[in-house]
């Protein structure tokens, strides 16, 4: 399975800008089969509900299902969709070619270091959703340090697991060793899908990576805006799985 993700300057608060950045990025990808994008990909990590959040039917949630039909690949990425109660839920919704809706996740851990969770819910379930011959779990950005969360789709069959941020420069250490450990923790091919630039509050690194069942690096987007484009091998995790099988005395 061929995945592509997209990492560029997230330009703040504007989901025209962003829309028009992931097209040219992705202009001459060619085609793929999972394409993703990092958390509140139209407008960068505000705080602001009431623009984060999108009437129904959310234009994100549009263009990810054209994205997908274009490219006829599984398109995935971040939007904020809010409550009754004016809260905000960070979520990750993820859109088949015929525009069916595959799974919708919404951010276990928000980051309350930051003041996160004083403007969006915390979500309470996990999802793992079959695309291909694949069963992926999607993560968003601070689920990242909760190996937890990662036990428990891994319990539910995830062999690919997606994790998309809004990472900062100064944790970049952070970024790059939890999503190893991740992998190998669980056997698991992990994607992680990260900004790059700058928004009124942080510099952040991009280094988009995909990391193998072994821990290896095996494809890195570096600091720039650009792709990571990785195919991904389904022997390699049979095998890695089978020669040592280590999640058989997995409890959860």
């Amino acid at each position: 399975m061929r995945v592509i993700g997209c990492q560029w300057d997230i330009a703040w608060e504007n989901s025209a800008a962003n829309y028009a950045r992931v097209e040219k990025l992705l202009g001459e990808a060619g085609s793929a089969d999972l394409i993703v994008l990092p958390e509140m990909f139209s407008t960068g990590f505000t705080f602001d509900v009431d623009v984060a959040a999108e009437a129904e039917p959310s234009t994100s949630e549009v263009f990810l299902k054209k994205l997908a039909d274009r490219h006829k690949a599984a398109a995935l990425g971040g939007l904020v969709r809010k409550n009754s109660d004016k809260s905000g839920c960070n979520e990750l919704i993820a859109f088949d070619p015929s525009g069916k809706e595959l799974g919708r996740y919404q951010k276990n851990r928000t980051f309350s270091y930051a003041g996160e969770s004083r403007f969006y819910r915390r979500g309470k379930e996990v999802t793992v959703f079959h695309w291909q011959d694949w069963k992926v779990a999607p993560m968003i950005c601070y689920d990242l340090r909760f190996p937890e969360l990662f036990r428990r789709v891994t319990a539910k069959g995830a062999e690919l697991i997606v994790v998309i941020a809004n990472w900062p420069s100064v944790r970049l250490d952070h970024w790059l060793t939890l999503l190893k450990a991740r992998a190998i923790e669980n056997l698991a091919y992990v994607v992680g899908v990260n900004r790059c630039g700058s928004d009124p509050n942080h510099q952040y690194p991009g280094r988009s990576v995909v990391i193998d069942p072994w821990g290896e690096v095996v494809a890195d987007a570096g600091c720039e805006e650009g792709l990571v484009d990785v195919t991904l091998d389904h022997d390699r995790l049979r095998t890695c799985r089978e020669e040592f099988p280590v999640l058989k005395d997995l409890e959860v």
